[in-house]
């Protein structure tokens, strides 16, 4: 696929990346050379200088054969207008744009074909705001990820001593929970992936991805470890627009601060805000912290655009003794060393934003893309179509199917009910099938088994 990524900032390099192991022709455009220079030197990718939405620059980038725009620059109108020229002069066929201004999104009219042609809007502040809400209602889990519109989710979590399956094998995991169906995806124990069998016994200090309708999450979590408290007080650190997004959005059910450090979006974010109490301070004064009772406090989210002060912040409230703290971090080598201390998740935006572009990037009828190990491992919602004849999967049971190394599917989501795969499962035409893959490079060995053969057309 040939693929125009506008914008080589923290979005663009990451997609480039992703995209580029994937033999996918990209070209990556932006007006900063020593950016596109350090890409180059990185990536087998094309880099073109210049403005992101000139007609001649994206003709010089190749856009009259192009199958896709991927307009992530800094600068939401340049996102869009580049989307309007790649419609207008080169017949794009399908154009994404990250748009961050809720002045812009709440006008759905905007992004018609006949109005700004804009075929898939990206919000990266939108998309961390519900993947850290997701964090906040179920507390002890790394990572919450919803498939089917949220009628199955895939969990992460660490699996700690006194956990009522641990040092059992994962046959176990039935006879603990009569009525509760669930499937262990895959278990990294030491950062190594290993594929779940039923005699697989899981240890403590093991990182298990689980698949579960969304209603027995709480009931698989707590066979994995001693279930934390549900939360009640919650501290944010940065009224920026994630800050802002995710206290509107949970404020009613939880007692609620924000630190903001600028006196004008402190006073805005207390005239906005219903319910939550807003304090005008650093997140990383020990003593201001001290004042209200971080000690007590559930979660604590430093969510600034310094991403130093939100791990500094983080580590101090873990220190002071709040139990779970997240920060919003950046740097993919920021992410790996502080995970593993004090800080008990670290928040990417590259990568909530990156799986929502995967989604429009692969092959076959591929619905959700979310990317995970920091883009090592990937999960995914694909629809079988076809018949026995035509696919690959339709009509066979799960372990006739000849599935690359390191992957599993664990559910599969037929009308509105969740299916839990075993073995002997059947997939059907039209099915949503839930996927894990311990190595996302047998991403095109996955498009392939769901591709329809010619004969059912």
């Amino acid at each position: 696929m040939k693929i125009l990524i506008l914008g080589a900032g923290q979005v663009g390099a990451s997609v480039a990346a992703n995209l580029a192991s994937e033999a996918n022709d990209i070209t990556v455009v932006d007006d900063d050379s020593a950016t596109l220079q350090d890409l180059q030197d990185r990536l087998d990718i094309r880099t073109v200088i210049g403005h992101a939405s000139y007609p001649e620059v994206l003709a010089q980038a190749g856009a009259d054969d192009a199958d896709m725009v991927i307009a992530v620059t800094r600068n939401d109108e340049t996102n869009m207008i580049a989307c309007q020229v790649a419609y207008t002069l080169f017949h794009t066929p399908t154009k994404i744009a990250r748009v961050r201004s809720v002045e812009y999104l709440k006008h759905a009219r905007l992004f018609a074909q006949e109005a700004l042609p804009v075929d898939v809007l990206i919000s990266p502040e939108q998309l961390v705001t519900d993947y850290i809400q997701r964090l906040i209602e179920n507390p002890g889990a790394l990572q919450v990820l919803d498939f089917a519109e949220g009628r199955v989710q895939l969990v992460a979590v660490h699996a700690y001593y006194g956990g009522p399956l641990v040092g059992h094998e994962l046959r176990e995991l039935k006879e603990h929970m009569p009525g509760i169906d669930a499937r262990v995806a895959s278990i990294y124990r030491q950062g190594m992936p290993i594929k779940p069998e039923g005699d697989t016994i899981i240890e403590a200090d093991d990182e298990v991805f689980f698949v579960a309708a969304a209603r027995h999450i709480h009931a698989v979590m707590g066979e994995l470890r001693k279930m934390d408290k549900p939360v009640k007080r919650v501290i944010l650190a940065g009224g920026g627009n994630i800050g802002m997004r995710l206290a509107c959005a949970i404020e009613a059910r939880y007692q609620l601060k924000i630190i903001e450090r600028n006196p004008e979006r402190a006073r805005m974010l207390s005239e906005t805000l219903g319910r939550a109490i807003v304090l005008l301070g650093d997140a990383a004064d020990e003593e201001l912290l001290l004042e209200e009772n971080i000690e007590n406090t559930d979660v604590f989210c430093a969510l600034t655009n310094d991403e130093e002060a939100n791990i500094l912040s983080g580590m101090l409230a873990k220190r002071l003794g709040a139990r779970k703290v997240m920060s919003l971090i950046n740097r993919a080598s920021y992410v790996n060393l502080v995970q593993s201390g004090s800080i008990d998740v670290a928040i990417s935006p590259q990568q909530a934003t990156i799986g929502s572009l995967l989604t429009h990037v692969r092959r076959g009828d591929v619905v959700m893309v979310h990317s995970l190990r920091r883009g090592a491992a990937e999960a995914i919602e694909a629809v079988a179509h076809g018949d026995r004849g035509s696919s690959k999967v339709v009509g066979r049971a799960i372990e006739e199917i000849k599935l690359p190394k390191g992957t599993t599917i664990g559910a599969i989501v037929r009308g509105e009910e969740v299916i839990i795969a075993h073995h002997d499962t059947v997939i059907n035409t039209d099915d949503h099938v839930v996927l894990f893959l311990a190595d996302k490079n047998c991403i095109q060995e996955v498009e392939r088994l769901f591709q329809v053969g010619v004969t059912f057309f």
